[in-house]
């Protein structure tokens, strides 16, 4: 599959993406569309995947900062039919090495996708990392 990686966040299609994580998504499952378009708006990155030629977006990923020094990588996916193209490893390359929080201290949850995530050096937090779970 050819793809390409943008990051206009005018260009991504919202229903294609609210689509996804409305269904789909084990970790999206339980925010509204509302609180969706508004994580949208509010992001401080947004890349998504495109297929070529036509232009469907195939994948997504959000990421929020401070803008200095850390930022949290969020809603990565890539639509079920175009899986297995690299996709999801060229939408994080772009979000945390090709992008302005090259060296930031990124931040993410997963449950499913550690072995992705790992080779863009991501490891369990260590002793000095403490969350509050959400409510």
């Amino acid at each position: 599959m050819d793809f390409e990686i943008d990051e206009d966040v005018r260009r991504v299609d919202r229903e294609a993406v609210w689509g996804f994580l409305s269904t789909e998504a084990y970790w999206a499952r339980d925010r509204t569309r509302e609180q969706f378009d508004r994580q949208l708006e509010t992001a401080w990155r947004v890349v998504a995947a495109y297929e070529r030629p036509g232009g469907r977006l195939v994948g997504f990923a959000r990421a929020f900062s401070d803008g200095v020094l850390s930022a949290y990588l969020a809603d990565v996916f890539v639509l079920p039919d175009a899986r297995g193209h690299g996709i999801g490893a060229e939408l994080v390359r772009a979000m945390i090495e090709d992008g302005p929080g090259r060296d930031f201290r990124w931040m993410l949850h997963t449950a499913d996708a550690h072995g992705l995530y790992r080779r863009f050096g991501f490891a369990e937090p260590g002793a000095d990392f403490m969350e509050r779970p959400r409510r």
